[in-house]
């Protein structure tokens, strides 16, 4: 019982920073289930369930508050499920052990995008107004859903930074877009992984404790996302995501002994740029015009 709790904390948690951000949900989730030895394709096929409730909770939350720009989902969701049912088969095909460490790294990867993509706002929200092409969101959409189902997470930091680089669309409804296109991503990467690993390979109390979380945070992070800054929450999920794996990775290396002291600098760090996060944010709302973020 107490592990279930634990989980639906996790889940709350991580559904919380993704609906405000419209990432890290997956990467969060799967990140620390692999920590605790979960298999790669365990995890990922687990919050890929746990994500059918949330991301469906979460689209219909941001729908209300008018964060949802339906055309972008329109056109970005069917690639996207396409490319998260053959990562999924995919990353099912591969040993445990084998995939751990590369999952482990593509985690590490996406947690250092994460936090560079929002310190480099230094506490700005950058305004796009206008649409994005089929052309750009249709390949978006397909590489976005394999690296999700791949590294149990990615359709977020792979989508959203690259809408909001994109220059054209305004930054809630990049969030609320992203997650209610997730609804499709996530039902077409656990019918992959369920043609891949069968019933009895689905972690289900697994999924289950990451979605009791998720549902209940769903409806405060879409609100959050108009009332709290991105770039200190950003900051904050890059910083776990990238502690996690660096420990994966040094772990699976062979090099267990050192990950007490890289730990420590990594935490030092990810301290320093969370301090310098709110003080950049803190700057910027006693400007009298916010100025634009460039990126």
């Amino acid at each position: 019982m107490r592990a279930f709790l634990t989980l639906a904390l996790v889940g709350l948690a991580a559904q919380l920073v993704d609906g405000s951000l419209g990432m890290a949900y997956g990467v969060t989730s799967s990140t620390l289930l692999i920590a605790t030895g979960i298999a790669p394709a365990a995890a990922s096929a687990a919050v890929h369930f746990s994500e059918i409730g949330t991301t469906l909770v979460s689209g219909i939350s941001h729908h209300k508050l008018g964060n949802v720009d339906w055309r972008t989902v329109s056109i970005l969701a069917v690639p996207g499920a396409v490319g998260a049912f053959v990562g999924a088969t995919f990353l099912a095909s591969l040993p445990g052990d084998v995939a751990k460490p590369w999952v482990a790294g593509l985690l590490l990867l996406l947690g250092c995008y994460v936090m560079y993509r929002f310190l480099a706002l230094r506490g700005r929200r950058p305004v796009f107004p206008g649409r994005v092409s089929a052309r750009f969101l249709a390949p978006l959409g397909l590489v976005a859903g394999a690296m999700d189902a791949i590294g149990g997470g990615g359709w977020g930091p792979v989508g959203t930074t690259s809408l909001l680089s994109s220059g054209r669309l305004e930054p809630r409804k990049v969030v609320g877009s992203i997650d209610t296109s997730e609804f499709l991503v996530a039902i077409g990467g656990s019918l992959g992984f369920l043609l891949a690993l069968g019933s009895q390979g689905i972690a289900w109390q697994i999924a289950g404790a990451l979605l009791l979380g998720g549902v209940i945070a769903a409806p405060f992070a879409a609100w959050l996302v108009r009332h709290l800054p991105a770039t200190v929450l950003g900051v904050a999920a890059g910083g776990v995501i990238v502690l996690t794996n660096t420990k994966t990775l040094l772990e699976a290396a062979g090099a267990g002994a050192v990950v007490a002291p890289v730990a420590v600098v990594l935490a030092a760090l990810w301290v320093a740029a969370l301090v310098w996060t709110v003080r950049d944010h803190r700057a910027v709302r006693r400007l009298p015009v916010e100025e634009p973020a460039v990126v």
